[in-house]
């Protein structure tokens, strides 16, 4: 593949995380396809990048099994092949006590953070598996929740500890097939769904305090980093997260 203009998938692309990470790949000389519900955005995240030409914005509800399918086509269809896909797209909810927690809001995280990645992941491994040279490489959005959980998270730390799951069997079963699969575990990244935990995050002893922030640059460029390792190598799991982050021992 030297030589070769990479393309990527990332989800969630309209802000955040998927925001600054495909505009880091678009000013690396990657193909991205951004895709989430609102295209306006993604268009202003094409603009935001050096390489706007080489985008793709495809607006829709990534939880929605046509959608998505018809997503992979449009990458192949435009760009030929497929080396990426980043599994970003997610949401968190209230922190209630569970007794609180409705059954839609409920299935709505799950949905989001789990059934899509799921569905993507599959229409990512056929495209790896279909094109010549075969592989791929797959990074999964988790969290510091894939491993510890907040107070009353359960609907968003169920769904990231499911992603540990997702990350090991893609890993598993894509050996023969020369995909590799990775997790980037990020905590308190400086975004609209992270920052705020910089304003007061609740704690398992009851206090709220201030959280250090990661700027988000640094996960990008993270992630850019793995994106380009050639796909016989693997990064199985990656944690970055502000220094002062209370993630070990937090419980």
């Amino acid at each position: 593949m030297s030589g070769v203009q990479k393309t990527a998938i990332v989800t969630g692309a309209s802000s955040g995380i998927g925001r600054y990470t495909a505009i880091a790949l678009l000013n690396e000389g990657w193909n991205v396809v951004v895709t989430a519900r609102r295209l306006e955005a993604l268009q202003e995240t094409q603009e935001m990048s050096s390489n706007a030409e080489s985008c793709l914005c495809v607006a829709g509800d990534i939880t929605d099994e046509t959608f998505a399918i018809n997503l992979f086509e449009q990458a192949i269809a435009k760009f030929g092949r497929l080396d990426l896909l980043f599994n970003n797209a997610g949401i968190s909810s209230a922190q209630v006590p569970i007794e609180d927690v409705s059954f839609d809001t409920f299935q709505n995280v799950l949905n989001i953070n789990l059934v899509a990645p799921f569905i993507c992941t599959r229409e990512a491994v056929k495209k790896f598996k279909a094109q010549t040279p075969p592989g791929g490489r797959i990074i999964n959005n988790g969290s510091l929740s894939a491993h510890v959980p907040r107070p009353h998270s359960y609907a968003y730390t169920m769904s990231k500890h499911a992603m540990n799951g997702l990350t090991k069997c893609t890993s598993l079963d894509g050996r023969a097939f020369n995909i590799a699969c990775t997790q980037i575990d990020i905590g308190n990244a400086a975004t609209d769904m992270g920052g705020r935990h910089g304003l007061g995050a609740l704690q398992p002893d009851g206090r709220i305090i201030q959280e250090g922030v990661l700027n988000v640059q640094h996960v990008a460029s993270t992630i850019v980093h793995i994106a380009n390792l050639p796909p016989d190598v693997t990064v199985l799991h990656v944690n970055i997260m502000p220094t002062n982050v209370p993630y070990v021992g937090r419980g």
